[in-house]
């Protein structure tokens, strides 16, 4: 079998044996992409799910706050912004009362040619483009709190805004269910101290804290509470294609419009196999996703539903911007064992940020062996990390076949956190 990864920016293609216990290739439904995108965003402003027109809630407002994903999402931000600046000037706003703030969540922030990248030169040169930065105490404001007390403080330059937008994409998520909508606001415009209550140990191990749960899912929950109380009028979400094309546009009530695009993916997203696999062959989704090994989490988190207790998850990922962030690799580095760092996690002995993808990482290894395919980092740190490097996949699976048998259950995931995995028992 000839099957294209996603990986990187180009793919990779390997050449694998079709064997008796193949279980197929894991992906979402095809949908075709929209003939013309533009068109339709313009459409969907104007005809939206369950909320005025975004031209009529715009007359009379003395400002707007659109904000967009940072550069680690896909979303084709300049085809959004483009008919939603057009609308609120030609309702009034001024284009110096309009800010677009990007909503970096606890990452770096994205400026200069990175910004430009996000929305094209002439919008990063026409409108006020601010990065959210979640360690500046003083650029937020409270606006209530969430279970247990906890502050919910939120970007003040959103707040101050008269009309508020979140625009983003919907794709399956490893917590909140699915992205998009309320994750704008928590995680995306909040104060680390927030988010590190809505990314405590707690709330991450729990159950119902999946891809593609919403209800019961206290994730989603905390989300859906933090945008309430911040205030959200409209919003613009996309679902995207394998080759990050728009196939269908959900604008409206922040709510309403978000369920209705989480509900069209679940249809296309969710495959449920007869009983777990021996081992799968996965991706992060490919660029700009597998940039390194902190969001490549996802897509270990995503295969392990479908592979028995011990069965291997081997995943094929860029990490061309290596293991992720200082803090991250802080965490990594006090690996000893994963069930040593997990235990200490879950104790709330320290807080370091992004320690929340190494806890997600030892709850996988505790469960299954991952062997890693990048070009990104170096096999020692994997090692250090506890995954078994790869250097070539094909090797791999013939390796893997050999371990579990000719007859081993297994399956290729192409896509990676782009499809659900479910699983029955085995008989």
């Amino acid at each position: 079998m000839q099957i294209d990864l996603k990986y990187g920016p180009r793919g990779l293609t390997v050449e694998l044996p079709h064997t008796a216990g193949f279980a197929g290739i894991l992906a979402p439904k095809p949908v075709a992409a929209l003939a013309d995108p533009a068109q339709a965003v313009a459409q969907a402003l104007e005809a939206p799910m369950d909320a005025p027109p975004l031209s009529q809630l715009a007359r009379g407002r003395g400002s707007a706050c659109i904000v967009i994903s940072d550069i680690t999402r896909p979303v084709p931000n300049r085809l959004l912004l483009e008919p939603i600046l057009a609308a609120l000037e030609a309702a009034g706003l001024a284009r110096e009362k309009i800010t677009i703030l990007i909503a970096t969540g606890t990452h770096r922030p994205n400026e200069g040619a990175e910004a430009e990248r996000l929305v094209g030169p002439a919008i990063a040169r026409g409108y006020r483009l601010i990065s959210h930065r979640c360690t500046h105490k003083d650029e937020m404001s409270s606006v209530g709190t969430l279970a247990g007390g906890v502050d919910v403080l939120i970007n003040k330059t959103y707040l101050a805004a008269e009309l508020k937008i979140l625009t983003g994409f919907i794709e399956p998520h490893m917590w909140a269910g699915y992205s998009g909508g309320r994750k704008s606001i928590l995680p995306g415009i909040s104060s680390l101290d927030t988010v590190k209550y809505l990314h405590g140990p707690r709330i991450i191990a729990h159950p119902n804290v999946e891809y593609g749960v919403l209800e019961g899912n206290p994730f989603h929950e905390a989300a859906l509470a933090a945008m309430a109380q911040a205030g959200a009028d409209f919003i613009v979400n996309v679902t995207l294609d394998g080759r990050q094309q728009i196939t269908r546009i959900f604008a409206g009530h922040p709510v309403a419009a978000h369920l209705a695009g989480c509900n069209f993916l679940a249809d296309q997203c969710i495959r449920t196999l007869d009983a777990p696999l021996d081992f799968i062959l996965t991706t992060n989704a490919g660029a700009p996703l597998d940039c390194n090994l902190y969001q490549t989490t996802k897509g270990m988190i995503a295969a392990a539903p479908a592979v028995k207790p011990g069965g291997v998850i081997l995943i094929a990922s860029a990490c061309f911007e290596g293991a992720g962030s200082a803090d991250f690799q802080r965490v990594m580095d006090m690996m000893d064992t994963p069930q040593e760092l997990l235990a200490r996690l879950m104790a709330e002995e320290f807080f370091i940020p992004d320690q929340w993808c190494a806890q997600e990482i030892c709850q996988v290894l505790l469960r299954n062996p991952v062997w890693l395919h990048t070009a990104g980092i170096e096999p020692a740190r994997l090692k250090r990390y506890h995954f078994q490097p790869v250097p070539s996949i094909e090797n791999a699976v013939t390796d893997l076949l050999a371990r579990f048998g000719p007859d081993a259950r297994w399956a290729v995931a192409p896509e990676g956190p782009m499809v659900i995995l479910r699983a029955g028992q085995m008989s």
